[in-house]
């Protein structure tokens, strides 16, 4: 085994492999994620488009592994996972701090002379340029937990499990720390579509910061809004497989 398939089966998950599907869709999960939230969305674009499901140090099958904290080495490892993947197009989905990867990744396709990425989803996030002062990552465990509560996405039952707290928490929290202290390079554009993905009532993105996507690629953007919240993900997941798949060309099972 290769170094650079040792690195790809480290960090990407195939739940659903599709040899014969016409492009890959590599899925970047939220902060506090894992790759096993985009495994329905690899049986339902299955066998027209073959999901990489990213998979983070910190949590499931790599909780013992060194948790990363900081954007630009996320990006790094991920793209390192995904260059080598050649054979054919590649486009790329992220939610929340996953859309912020999937723009950090996309810009070091471009860096590194590979194709671009037929498209980037760029869901439940405000644009790189669009900054808040959040600090929710050095906030004590209630306050922590009372957001995590209000954001949605994580399981009630969980949050107040104080063992399964106990393991989840550093993962998050760590993840929470890389996206609120990330800074974009300003001046950098992708050369790729955009498709921005966004709640109508999430409390973290707002309409403006959804658009402002627009000004971050040289190419087309778009932005869909979607009844919901920050996780209108999870509450519209119809929804947003088709759109995902009438923009790739495939088509869903759903």
């Amino acid at each position: 085994m290769t170094q650079a398939t040792a690195h790809f089966e480290e960090w990407v998950s195939v739940s659903h492999p599709a040899p014969q599907s016409t492009v890959r869709l590599a899925c970047l999960p939220y902060a506090g994620g894992s790759a096993s939230f985009f495994f329905p969305v690899a049986k339902a674009l299955h066998p027209s488009v073959e999901v990489l499901a990213l998979q983070y140090p910190g949590r499931q099958n790599r909780f013992h592994e060194p948790r990363i904290d900081n954007i630009p080495e996320f990006a790094d490892q991920i793209f390192a996972a995904l260059r080598h993947l050649d054979d054919k197009p590649l486009a790329l989905f992220g939610h929340s701090m996953g859309a912020v990867l999937a723009y950090e990744v996309a810009l070091r396709m471009q860096d590194a002379g590979m194709p671009a990425p037929v498209r980037v989803f760029a869901s439940g996030r405000r644009a790189p340029s669009r900054y808040r002062d959040e600090r929710i990552h050095t906030a004590p465990d209630p306050e922590f937990l009372a957001e995590m509560r209000a954001l949605g996405g994580t399981d009630d039952t969980l949050l107040g499990d104080p063992e399964v707290l106990a393991m989840i928490l550093p993962a998050i929290r760590s993840d929470y720390t890389a996206i609120e202290r990330y800074q974009h390079e300003p001046g950098r554009r992708l050369d790729c579509p955009l498709t921005v993905l966004t709640g109508d009532s999430d409390p973290r993105v707002s309409r403006e910061e959804a658009e402002a996507w627009a000004e971050h690629t040289t190419a087309t953007s778009e932005t869909k809004v979607f009844r919901g919240g920050h996780f209108f993900l999870a509450d519209r997941a119809a929804e947003v497989i088709d759109l995902v798949a009438r923009r790739l060309g495939g088509t869903s099972d759903r």
